[in-house]
């Protein structure tokens, strides 16, 4: 299968950072914090969005009416 150069580079990069950090989550997203901070950009920051649970089809005899037979 073809591997795209690009991809392969953005991996091999990601790996080595988080070789560095021994794979610690909380550690690289601290890592990536200060250097945002230390960067001087300016980032996008949106508050957390609840997102309401998706609604269910009723089901059982009151699921839907039904007509009335004549």
């Amino acid at each position: 299968m073809w591997e795209d150069p690009i991809v392969a580079e953005v991996r091999r990069v990601r790996a080595a950072h988080a070789a560095q950090f021994n794979n610690d989550l909380l550690a690289i997203y601290r890592d990536l914090k200060a250097q945002e901070q230390k960067s001087g950009h300016r980032f996008a920051s949106y508050p957390a969005r609840r997102v309401a649970p998706a609604k269910r089809p009723r089901s059982g005899p009151r699921a839907a009416p039904h007509a009335a037979s004549t």
